[in-house]
């Protein structure tokens, strides 16, 4: 079944900032999507792109969209495939989805086709948080003729897989799942959870409600829970990702939904209402709701080491650098900055950055994972920084 755009086009609109005003794009002729877009600024200035990540809409980045307009740019953030008011992708269960359809040359294919819906054949800058900073980075390594220019929040970009190479080919490779589970307690990671036939119903259907659910982990993984302190990990193994909270490195035996209910057993949840407030929460929840979980999931599947296509996908860039200006942005509360050993440090790898490409980091304190949301005003002037230095 596909969403019609009718169906969608009849929501009521979201509540959003002056300056920032949404509307459709229509792709269906090209990539099969009818995009729905956020957007701030005069089309004709520069574009600017906004990817958002998982659990998210385009609305995450409501707060910073006003600023960056009023400096001289047209931004827009849109609802990605398989998530919000976007139309064209169809909903579909876990056995009947095509995976193809969430690799990531498929996912830049998206994004190309709607700046050329744009009326534009470039892009100044494209920008993304969590699995948009990953869609930002792989838009601008494959593309760096369109995308001039990337950022990435909150999830490092590391360099594409590789084919083995001479005695590589030998070398046993680290099944993490199965050091995770030889732990005590048994562990599993969230993005093997999350690429689960299970997980899709757990999400839709946890047991506190999803407003609490939804609430609980936005909060765990902000600035207000007062245990993230992370810091870098020496090495992709059992032991060294044991120590990332449940949220990323979970009970073998629970889900999600448990994992949070467990985590938020004495926490004062109304902290995040500082920036993230009720109406604000409702519009996630009413979206998710409305469109299930399934379909944004299929980027945990089909981005999956184990998933045969994205392998094949990805190798036809091994060896690629990001070639164009890049800089990385998070909250210095986010322990999606270590979660994957060594990318954090790779921007200043050549093999991964070509050399004078990284034009820096920014950590910035009283903000987790949600960091554009949590200190918008800081995001802003470090995007801004960044962007007007590359004209």
């Amino acid at each position: 079944m596909t969403t019609s755009h009718d169906a969608v086009s009849s929501l009521p609109a979201l509540p959003l900032p002056d300056g920032v005003g949404e509307s459709y794009v229509d792709c269906t002729a090209s990539c099969g999507l009818n995009w729905h877009v956020l957007k701030a600024g005069e089309p004709g200035n520069p574009l600017i792109l906004f990817c958002h990540g998982y659990p998210e809409v385009a609305f995450s980045w409501r707060k910073v969209l006003p600023s960056i307009a009023e400096a001289g740019y047209y931004c827009i953030a849109m609802d990605q495939r398989g998530y919000g008011r976007t139309t064209g992708w169809p909903r579909r269960s876990f056995n009947e989805s095509n995976l193809n359809d969430y690799l990531f040359t498929n996912l830049v294919r998206d994004l190309v086709c709607l700046v050329f819906g744009l009326g534009y054949t470039e892009v100044h800058s494209i920008i993304g948080h969590d699995f948009g900073a990953v869609s930002s980075a792989m838009a601008a390594l494959m593309r760096p003729d369109i995308f001039k220019s990337t950022v990435q929040l909150s999830h490092p970009h590391h360099a594409p897989p590789a084919p083995a190479f001479g005695e590589q080919s030998s070398q046993p490779k680290v099944d993490i799942q199965e050091e995770l589970a030889k732990l005590d307690p048994p562990r599993k990671h969230y993005k093997w959870y999350n690429s689960t036939s299970e997980a899709a119903s757990d999400w839709e259907n946890p047991a506190q409600g999803i407003e609490a659910y939804l609430r609980g982990y936005f909060h765990l993984k902000s600035a207000d829970w007062d245990k993230n302190d992370p810091h870098p990990l020496a090495k992709w193994s059992g032991k060294e990702l044991a120590v990332m909270p449940e949220y990323y490195i979970m009970r073998k035996d629970r889900s999600m939904p448990e994992t949070v209910a467990d985590m938020m057993k004495g926490e004062d949840s109304s902290k995040t209402e500082t920036w993230l407030d009720e109406e604000a929460l409702r519009v996630y929840c009413n979206e998710w709701k409305r469109t299930g979980f399934q379909a944004a999931l299929n980027w945990y599947r089909a981005q999956s080491a184990a998933t045969p296509e994205s392998t094949r996908d990805m190798l036809l860039y091994a060896g690629r650098r990001i070639e164009v200006p890049c800089a990385f942005i998070s909250g210095k509360q986010d322990w999606g900055n270590y979660q994957q050993p060594g990318a954090f440090e790779g921007y200043n790898d050549t093999k991964t950055v070509k050399q004078g490409c990284f034009k820096g980091t920014k950590l910035i304190d009283g903000a987790g994972h949600w960091v554009q949301q949590e200190q918008p005003d800081a995001v802003i002037k470090e995007i801004l920084g960044f962007v007007r230095a590359i004209c």
